[in-house]
């Protein structure tokens, strides 16, 4: 029978994706493993691969068409089989399980939830199939009564097929994507009216908007539209860590080159060990208090900006901090970031002092529960002891959900931060 290929979700926020390319025509024969379409999501251009073998029977998503996930965007059919003229493909689902697929167990245990090891990196995510959802007939039903798109998950199971436990983990993790609830999303962005606009059309130049500043531009103005804001800004004094930075780089002969963004994280990781209820999510049914922290740094990219998670930050040193950003930093502007690797953040860091930017306040991103803005380093005239001294100061602003941060938990961990970037000897234990 034929087999619908449909858009999977192939970032942790993309909830439609744009076809750039077909790399196959309708009639062309599939094998697993080849690149069928390149797909631009939202943070990204990537390839989709064969993984059901067949005749590509029929495009129903042209080049340039945006797609939601779970919507069908091609047929495959088997060498030589008949497909019904008015053949519907069905949505992702409600796509049947594969034949093939042995029947599961009455029921499926969720296994236990290991602790990661100290400097641990985060398992890559299972393989995901780029067309047919592989779900067992259990999952499938939990995620019909609980209104979870199979689109959005990924599988734990063997070839990536979707089990009870993803379902599950996806429900304490607030994934709640289509289906019955649906209604309880934020309402999409509306665009403005329709009408002139009030520029001559030879004045401007039109760029089509790409689907990374399509999500930003949703997820930002869902975040200041749904979640409470509150804002804190403290000045911390940089004198005794831009001496220790210096110090560090001077005894490295070039073996490393540390920055005071890496200080900063390290900083903000043991403050948030020093105050855990700063390092927490909101879910409509559950406060999510992280036990580490996965500290997501705002790298600034071609079209936008992406957020690499350094994960267990308060496990690692500065100088292995200081590598994995420049790492990941720069994947990121080559767009060769796996999703694993900026997604499962527990706190973001912005920071726009390299520009000359003194203070800023920043845009919640959901589900973490704050976000820090560092501005620049700079000379200011300060009262000290009652007498008037200059020294080299930094303005932090956080950022804070109030549904799970309140203001006396936000000042206590700022209190903390501020202590650890004023003493940082700290930093290097």
């Amino acid at each position: 029978m034929p087999i619908d290929l449909f858009m999977t979700q192939l970032s942790p926020t993309m909830t439609e994706g744009k076809i750039a390319r077909w790399l196959k025509k309708e009639g062309d024969a599939l094998v697993s493993g080849d690149v069928m379409a390149e797909i631009e999501t939202d943070k990204a251009t990537m390839e989709m691969e064969v993984v059901d073998e067949g005749i590509l029977h029929r495009i129903i998503a042209d080049e340039g068409a945006t797609v939601g996930v779970g919507t069908a965007i091609a047929v495959i059919a088997e060498d030589g089989e008949e497909v019904p003229a008015d053949y519907q493909p069905a949505s992702a689902q409600d796509a049947p399980a594969a034949a093939s697929e042995p029947a599961p167990a009455p029921t499926e245990p969720t296994p236990p939830a290991a602790t990661p090891a100290p400097q641990a990196t985060a398992p890559a995510a299972p393989e995901r199939s780029s067309g047919r959802i592989k779900a067992s007939p259990l999952a499938r039903r939990l995620a019909k009564q609980k209104g979870i798109n199979l689109a959005a998950i990924t599988g734990s199971g063997p070839n990536g097929r979707i089990v009870r436990a993803d379902i599950e983990q996806a429900m304490r993790r607030g994934i709640n994507i289509g289906g019955a609830a649906a209604a309880t999303t934020p309402p999409p962005v509306r665009p403005l009216p329709a009408g002139p606009l009030p520029y001559h059309e030879d004045e401007f130049e039109r760029i089509e908007n790409s689907m990374m500043r399509k999500a930003i531009a949703r997820r930002l103005s869902e975040s200041k539209q749904h979640v409470p804001h509150f804002y804190l800004s403290v000045d911390v004094a940089m004198d005794r860590l831009m001496d220790l930075r210096a110090q560090l780089n001077d005894a490295a002969n070039g073996t490393f080159k540390l920055s005071v963004n890496d200080f900063i994280i390290k900083a903000v990781a043991k403050a948030l060990v020093d105050v855990p209820a700063a390092n927490a999510a909101w879910t409509e049914t559950h406060t999510l208090m992280h036990k580490h922290a996965h500290i997501s740094v705002a790298v600034a990219i071609n079209g936008g900006l992406i957020t690499p998670v350094i994960r267990f930050a308060e496990q690692k040193g500065i100088v292995d901090i200081s590598a994995e950003v420049k790492e990941l930093a720069g994947r990121a502007r080559e767009g060769l970031l796996k999703p694993e690797e900026y997604s499962g953040g527990t706190f973001s860091i912005s920071n726009l002092g390299m520009y000359g930017i003194s203070q800023f306040s920043a845009i919640v991103n959901p589900p973490e529960g704050a976000i820090l803005a560092v501005g620049a380093t700079e000379e200011r005239a300060v009262a000290e002891n009652g007498v008037v001294v200059v020294k080299k100061m930094m303005t932090l602003t956080l950022s804070c959900d109030h549904r799970v941060v309140d203001g006396a938990v936000g000042a206590e961990f700022m209190a903390a931060l501020k202590k650890q970037i004023e003493c940082p000897a700290g930093l290097l234990i």
